[in-house]
């Protein structure tokens, strides 16, 4: 017996014995209505049916009729052929964005829920249960930003690395692509992503990744007095780096990444792409546009926190910077090379000085003394000239027990995916 039947029921037994008692004079026909809960006019019209067609004449006679506003039988299977021969898996919002964009859907995201559910399509979603509250957003954009990186089978057969940068105050995405692996350079080039675009920024908030901070041990309480390359380098810009030590604590970020999980491997899928250079064009050309156009928030308040970047070199504060002293044949050892440092007009020889070395993201090399560069490297270790070209005569020089010159660095893969 269905739910509307069971209240068909009872509203004629009611009905019967306030009526009775209307034709018995103990209530007037206001009483009786208002006790029934329903206005006198539909009393009385209830009790000439009654009185015509005795207890038949109560029934709703807009059961079991066809509604005008139903959808079409044929509209309905369509739409779940659609999702079950091309879109299965995909979750119920996502499914009805691509069908009102791709295929002309016109029903509201409830509608389509409910007859995916009953279809046996999709699950009903379980009941939420008691959460944390939430930390406010803040206010503008640039106040706070997240960076963090997703491990995934982003295609199929192919396991990456995706590392975001987004706005606190909007959860607009500032920064996306893939790496073979997270690491510091991959840090390096969100930042400078995000500061070439929009300008320096307050705070960064990030997980305890070996790349950001350093711990006694794992999961341990960070150590602000010894700084990674990646907190120096926002110590020089004067942006404050933050720890979280928890998942939840980065509740934003990772509410985010289980969207682009659902989402991306899917619009990867239907748009053919299988190799990374493509992936990392498609992100940064059709999906962040549309994913910020969908997800993104206003700020709380109007104006911004981004101040514009008009320092010297920004590429030369977001790499890796490691000191050493010149060796008495006025070279630098550097991650298995010896690098020659030739004479200029400042002075013959650095021989005894402490120099800089700079590690860029795209693998090239400089040695610094003090503002002032030396000279800059290529990736191999040859000098390159002012001019741009490499000056052969000036190849490192090698050592017995140097490391192989073609893969001396851990994170030179890196470096080349990215730019890829």
């Amino acid at each position: 017996m269905t739910r509307a039947t069971v209240l068909q029921e009872v509203r004629r037994m009611r009905f019967e014995e306030l009526y009775t008692r209307r034709q018995r004079r103990e209530l007037t026909m206001v009483e009786a209505a208002e006790i029934l809960g329903v206005t006198e006019r539909t009393f009385r019209r209830w009790s000439t049916r009654y009185e015509a067609e005795g207890i038949e004449g109560l029934e709703d006679r807009r059961l079991g009729r066809a509604s005008a506003r139903a959808a079409p039988v044929d509209e309905v299977l369509q739409m779940v052929t659609l999702y079950e021969s091309r879109y299965t898996g995909w979750t119920v919002k996502h499914f009805h964005e691509r069908w009102h964009e791709d295929h002309g859907g016109t029903r509201s995201y409830t509608w389509t829920k409910n007859r995916l559910q009953r279809a046996g399509q999709v699950a009903r979603a379980p009941r939420r249960g008691a959460h944390r509250k939430k930390r406010l957003r803040k206010p503008l954009p640039g106040m706070m930003l997240h960076q963090d990186g997703s491990t995934h089978e982003w295609v199929p057969g192919c396991q990456w690395d995706l590392i975001v940068t987004m706005d606190d105050a909007t959860s607009e995405l500032y920064s996306a692509f893939f790496v073979e692996e997270e690491g510091t350079m991959s840090s390096f080039q969100g930042l400078r992503e995000v500061i070439e675009a929009r300008g320096l920024f307050s705070s960064l908030y990030t997980d305890r990744g070996t790349h950001y901070w350093y711990t006694e041990a794992a999961g341990g309480k960070v150590d602000k007095t010894r700084l990674t390359q990646v907190h120096r380098a926002l110590q020089q810009l004067g942006i404050t780096l933050i720890p979280a030590y928890s998942p939840e604590a980065r509740g934003r970020s990772e509410r985010v990444f289980r969207t682009l999980q659902d989402r991306l491997p899917k619009e990867l899928a239907l748009a053919e792409i299988r190799d990374m250079m493509a992936a990392n064009a498609f992100l940064r050309d059709q999906f962040v546009p549309a994913y910020n156009q969908r997800f993104a928030v206003p700020a709380a308040e109007p104006g911004t926190a981004f101040i514009p970047w008009v320092g010297s070199s920004l590429a030369d504060m977001l790499c890796v910077q490691e000191n050493r002293v010149v060796a008495n044949d006025n070279t630098v050892r550097y991650q298995g090379l010896s690098l020659q440092i030739p004479p200029d007009q400042h002075r013959f020889h650095y021989v005894k000085v402490m120099v800089r070395v700079h590690e860029y993201p795209d693998g090239t090399l400089a040695v610094f003394h003090g503002p002032r560069c030396l000279v800059r490297y290529q990736l191999d270790g040859r000098v390159i000239e002012l001019d741009g070209t490499s000056a052969g005569r000036r190849s490192p020089t090698r050592r017995a027990g140097d490391r192989p010159i073609v893969d001396p660095r851990p994170n030179v893969r890196e470096r080349i995916s990215v730019h890829g």
